[in-house]
């Protein structure tokens, strides 16, 4: 999952001392309150032992930067804690990130394992979880992103299988069963093992910012979210210094449709990130104040509030500089424009889309500049410019090949659902009716099989969605009405659906159901947009 910085951080902590300082003046970052509460017992002196389980606070808040460096002060005060090197290594290897870690994280973590070698391993636990992290710092580098977590997973099975009473093996195992799910896995086995063994912890330590975070991300699917509201609604109590811990809540709500609540979460993530970016960093935006705004706008949209939706297009489009330029920063740039052309039915100003900002390194971002070429194609699609839609559907599939030679197989399936998308509608301009209906249902069959990633709250456009709204125009209500009825039980509450499904009901002749949905859309409209 991609993360707050931890410098960021540190200004909100920073704050939060200055306000507190009267009331406790032992309050500060590395306030236990604000953090959530972990006890990983290690063989360290307790000055030592006090900073450790800090610092694996901020790690189970994926609040990284600071954990490295808290972890290192944990090998400054005490110069034999193994583990305290252990933790830097698990600092800098970002499990649940698309972005696999760069050559030289890997070489700082390898150093640190080396590091905790040379100290003294008091005991068979420990060398047990300093062997799991080797496992992501293998020297071969022909060892890809998978391979490495995937054997950390089997190595944390066995740290846990031989600890059994020990809640850190048991989240930490978690996480890895998380980290290695198949997108593809519509039966949730890793997922629904993780929450077990999360549940078991939560009974001991309902504090544990580990147990609320990996109880989201475990539960960040349209089956399985329900699990999750709870977790959502304490993790922000559990942890309420961390940002990363204002945002995480917003996945299970927009899973469930909850937008008001989205709104809240990711307001308050993305002041957190702005405010910071302001201080300290006045010519580049952070990637997670950016991964907040994708989640604001597409809320936004979803509840009619436009013109908040506006401001935050406006805003992204001054945005010149973005830090770091990763993935979150890439999607980002390229969903919020495309988000609100294509949610509002503009199709002139979809096909006026262009990939912004021009010097930002697109070449490593396939996928996400693939979200403008749709968002043009189908724009310039749906107002008769089939030749334009055409010759950017060329470019769709340049892309997804580059992808999948690059063994990016995920997404390159992500940008083939949109390739099959764009051929449909180019189809139906052609008249060629029978093919437009079937590229459009391969498209929304491959985005049911697969899962959104973590950087995104949703598809610019729901593939089965899509697929009602061509239905509609082939003069098939009652199938259109099946279409959006069934986008609706992935992607609950959504504007489009909600709307589609009314319009698809009235036309099919069932007045009851078309005026449930009327009635559906006119609350998402009335919502209380002033909390």
């Amino acid at each position: 999952m991609k993360t707050f910085t931890g410098i960021a951080l540190v200004f909100f902590l920073l704050a939060a001392q200055s306000i507190h300082a009267d009331d406790n003046h032992h309050a500060g970052i590395f306030d236990d309150k604000k953090l959530g509460k972990v006890t990983f017992h290690v063989s360290c002196t307790p000055p030592a032992q006090a900073l450790f389980n800090q610092a694996v606070a901020m790690l189970h808040s994926f609040w990284y930067d600071e954990a490295e460096k808290t972890f290192r002060r944990v090998t400054t005060v005490d110069e034999d804690c193994a583990m305290g090197h252990w933790g830097v290594a698990m600092s800098l290897y970002h499990q649940l990130w698309a972005t696999p870690p760069t050559a030289e994280e890997l070489q700082k973590g390898r150093n640190a394992l080396q590091l905790a070698g040379k100290s003294l391993i008091k005991t068979d636990r420990e060398r047990a979880y300093l062997a799991a992290a080797e496992h992501l710092y293998q020297d071969d580098e022909k060892v890809d992103y998978g391979a490495r977590k995937l054997a950390y997973q089997n190595a944390m099975e066995q740290v846990l299988a031989h600890n059994p009473d020990d809640s850190e093996a048991a989240v930490f195992y978690a996480l890895a069963l998380i980290s290695t799910a198949s997108p593809k896995d519509k039966t949730y086995s890793n997922q629904k093992k993780a929450l077990n063994l999360l549940q078991t912890v939560l009974q001991k330590e309902p504090d544990h910012p580990g147990v609320a975070h990996y109880i989201i991300h475990g539960s960040d699917y349209p089956e399985l979210a329900q699990l999750g509201l709870k977790a959502a609604r304490e993790y922000t109590r559990i942890a309420p210094a961390v940002p990363h811990a204002l945002h995480m809540p917003s996945h299970i709500f927009i899973r469930l449709g909850k937008w008001q609540e989205a709104i809240q979460s990711n307001r308050a993530a993305y002041q957190a990130a702005k405010d910071y970016a302001q201080e300290n960093a006045p010519l580049a935006a952070w990637d997670q104040q950016m991964h907040a705004m994708d989640y604001l706008i597409y809320a936004y949209l979803q509840t009619g509030q436009t013109d908040e939706a506006e401001a935050i297009l406006r805003e992204v489009r001054a945005i010149k500089k973005a830090h770091p330029e990763n993935t979150t920063s890439a999607y980002a740039f390229a969903a919020i424009p495309a988000r609100f052309a294509v949610e509002r039915g503009d199709w002139h100003a979809a096909a006026r889309l262009s990939i912004e900002p021009p010097d930002f390194p697109w070449q490593a971002f396939g996928w996400c500049a693939a979200i403008t070429h749709f968002a043009r194609g189908l724009g310039a699609a749906r107002i008769g410019g089939i030749d334009e839609a055409r010759s950017i559907l060329q470019q769709i599939e340049t892309l997804r090949d580059s992808d999948k030679a690059a063994n990016k197989h995920y997404t390159a399936d992500q940008i083939e659902i949109q390739r099959l998308a764009l051929a449909a509608w180019i189809a139906l301009g052609e008249g060629e009716t029978e093919k437009a209906e079937k590229l459009m249902r391969a498209s929304a069959d491959l985005e049911d099989a697969t899962e959104k990633d973590n950087v995104t709250p949703g598809a610019i456009k729901p593939a089965r969605e899509l697929l009602g709204e061509l239905l509609l125009e082939l003069k098939k209500p009652q199938e259109a009405l099946q279409a959006f009825e069934t986008a609706l039980i992935r992607t609950p509450n959504r504007r489009n659906g909600i709307h589609g499904a009314a319009q698809a009901a009235r036309l099919a002749g069932d007045a009851q159901k078309a005026h449930h949905y009327e009635e559906q859309l006119q609350q998402l409209t009335l919502v209380d947009h002033t909390h």
